[in-house]
């Protein structure tokens, strides 16, 4: 593959993950894609969100919608803080990343007037966690008292949980749909490197959602247990207020379209995106789209509302992002421009307003949410 070469030292975290992960196959005989993935994601000090690369922006693999634009995260502090009003409480924060979200949500709920009490952050990478606590330190040093850091979920939490691009990053369970049986598709150790390899699905609960999904013969794709088992622990922790995960995926009907019969994992390595999880372990992001369907069941049968699921583009147009932008004159172009460029590539179809979802839960909160008032398509789900 013709992609970036990498340094000597992280070539050397690559090949230490790969054996820490050959030594696991050999052991086992072969693993789920879902193990491999989390380790060749998580293990510590070695997965690509445990080690020290930079991993968003420019400078890293892929950018994310608070990289893009400030636009992003001051839209979304404006849903925040009516489910902070009607709840009272406080913000968790999923998976922060790079920060960015943190303090651009953050900044514009101190000029809402609506700053919370605790904006919590739940982040399982210690070193993502430093990174965002350098930000954070340096962008708005007069509210760091305002943030903790979770290693876990609180038992009972009341105000507005919020996730960007995370579920994507769970690891997923890969089926193969084919002559009349269902089998999984994992990972074995072949000549020194790794490669797919089908077993028989054991019955359980994996074997019944896959039996449930109604595919052509000869099909790929995932289902993501992890993320519907953390929507779930996120609805058993709220007590009073709402949860809003935005990601890129599907509702069931178009997860599982004829025409996507080899799935949707995708990584990411130096801003170039392909469908090989094997190349450089450790070095590159994994991913899958996200199946809306399942997240709304998990949601729903763990005693939630589902209160909208709607593009990204809608929104954030619902959420105001129009009217922030209005707030820079168009005679001031050398400021002007940039965010218009940037709006754009938040909400355009051919960019991320359309790929992107946003889905909505809620407990004891009747009011209608903002940023699902024109546009709901819980329909498709």
């Amino acid at each position: 593959m013709s992609l970036p070469v990498p340094t000597p030292a992280a070539l050397a975290i690559s090949e230490q993950l790969t054996r820490l992960i050959a030594n696991e196959i050999v052991e086992h005989g072969w693993i789920s894609f879902a193990r491999y993935m989390e380790l060749a994601l998580y293990a510590p000090g070695l997965g690509y969100y445990s080690a020290g690369a930079a991993k968003f922006g420019a400078s890293g693999d892929f950018v994310t919608a608070p990289e893009i634009s400030p636009l992003f995260g001051r839209s979304l502090a404006h849903q925040v803080m009516q489910v902070l009003t009607l709840s009272g409480g406080d913000v968790l924060e999923t998976g922060a990343g790079s920060g960015r979200l943190a303090c651009d949500l953050l900044a514009e709920l101190v000029r809402l007037d609506c700053l919370p009490q605790r904006y919590y952050i739940l982040e399982v990478s210690a070193d993502l966690r430093e990174r965002q606590q350098q930000l954070i330190a340096r962008e708005l040093p007069e509210w760091t008292d305002r943030v903790v850091w979770l290693e876990q979920l609180p038992t009972a939490f009341t105000g507005c949980i919020v996730g960007n691009e995370v579920l994507d990053a769970m690891p997923v369970h890969v089926l193969h749909w084919h002559a009349g049986d269902i089998t999984e598709r994992g990972v074995a150790w072949e000549n020194q490197r790794f490669v797919w390899r089908d077993k028989a699905l054991a019955s359980g609960h994996l074997r019944e959602l896959a039996a449930a999904i109604s595919v052509a013969d000869d099909y790929v794709s995932e289902i993501n247990l992890a993320a519907q088992g953390f929507i779930s622990s996120l609805a058993q922790c709220l007590t009073k207020g709402a949860i809003i995960m935005i990601d890129y995926g599907f509702g069931e009907s178009e997860y599982y379209h004829p025409q996507r019969n080899q799935g949707t994992i995708m990584c990411h390595y130096r801003q170039h995106a392909h469908d090989d999880p094997f190349y450089l372990t450790g070095l590159q992001d994994i991913t899958a789209h996200v199946d809306f369907t399942a997240m709304a069941v998990a949601g729903i049968d763990a005693g939630l509302s589902l209160a909208g699921y709607t593009s990204q583009a809608q929104f954030l147009i619902n959420c105001g992002i129009t009217d922030l932008l209005a707030q820079t004159t168009a005679e001031d172009t050398a400021r002007y421009i940039p965010q218009v460029t940037a709006a754009q590539k938040l909400m355009s179809p051919a960019e991320m307003g359309e790929l992107f979802k946003v889905i909505a839960w809620t407990r004891q909160l009747d009011a209608p949410l903002l940023g699902f008032g024109q546009g709901d398509q819980r329909r498709r789900l």
